[in-house]
């Protein structure tokens, strides 16, 4: 989790220095190739059926392309590492929501119940923060990835993958890096202002997030419930918060605080606690 949180601090950094969506295609151009490489030296099965390139580049659409699109647009727009991460790992609630519907996964009391506590929580920062200057806009970038995120786990659990992972990804960052380039060609003024500290950001997110984070993510997700692999992201909010006032200096309110605790005990309600109604 210690990865996943650092993402949206190398994000910021990076947005602060680049285009979003250019920046992003350059990110999943770059993983892509070195997931290629991957599969064809050390994958046994070169073979990549119609159905399986459709539902890898699906796949890759929501978790890499709207998802990350979301969040990066977001951070773009003005809004602080702590308050995306915090809208983002709503995903355990979000996805125990859907899981239930789509993959007859329980939901207990005790999860309804942390259900409005997360969304509760997330709702006083975000009043706190439009308040003081936020842009709409801005929030709803982060819906828009944090719900990406959570079909994307749900779409994944349920079609599963006979492809070898090197396969899968390079599936997915390819598909993702058409995507954003698609974007950014349309909508941004392309810019990158190659300093050294979006070099390492770029670098850090190529490297510790996207070849090894992510890849931990799938790993768990193959082999684990959509709500158990996603209740891990409960601990994202207060380690991004934490590395956001260490690193990028931004600041921590009361409201904030008071936010923060009541959404993680909600996440955490919802992710552990397996009381039946």
């Amino acid at each position: 989790m210690i990865l996943w949180s650092s993402a949206f601090i190398t994000s910021k950094i990076i947005t602060d220095n680049a285009a979003p969506f250019l920046s992003l295609s350059i990110r999943f151009g770059i993983v892509a190739f070195i997931f290629f490489l991957f599969f064809i030296f050390f994958s046994k099965n070169k073979y990549i059926s119609l159905k399986a390139l459709k539902d890898a580049s699906i796949s890759g659409l929501l978790f890499h392309g709207l998802y990350l699109g979301g969040v990066f647009y977001a951070l773009s727009k003005g809004i602080t590492a702590t308050l995306i991460a915090l809208i983002v790992s709503l995903q355990p609630i979000l996805t125990s929501f859907l899981a239930k519907i789509y993959l007859n996964e329980t939901l207990t009391k005790f999860q309804w119940i942390g259900i409005i506590l997360g969304f509760s929580g997330a709702f006083i920062i975000i009043i706190s923060d439009l308040t003081e200057g936020l842009s709409v806009i801005a929030v709803i970038a982060g819906i828009v990835g944090l719900i990406s995120s959570s079909i994307g786990i749900i779409w994944q659990k349920k079609i599963g993958s006979d492809l070898p992972l090197s396969a899968n990804n390079f599936l997915q960052a390819f598909s993702a890096s058409i995507f954003h380039l698609i974007l950014a060609l349309c909508f941004e003024e392309l810019f990158i202002n190659v300093s050294i500290n979006f070099i390492l950001a770029m670098s850090w997110q190529i490297f510790a997030v996207s070849l090894g984070a992510f890849l931990i993510f799938m790993w768990l997700l193959e082999n684990n419930k959509a709500n158990e692999t996603s209740s891990l992201f409960f601990l994202v909010p207060p380690i991004s918060a934490l590395l956001a006032f260490l690193i990028l200096d931004e600041s921590f309110t009361s409201f904030d605080f008071i936010g923060l605790i009541i959404s993680c005990f909600g996440v955490f309600m919802v992710s552990k606690i397996q009381i039946k109604i």
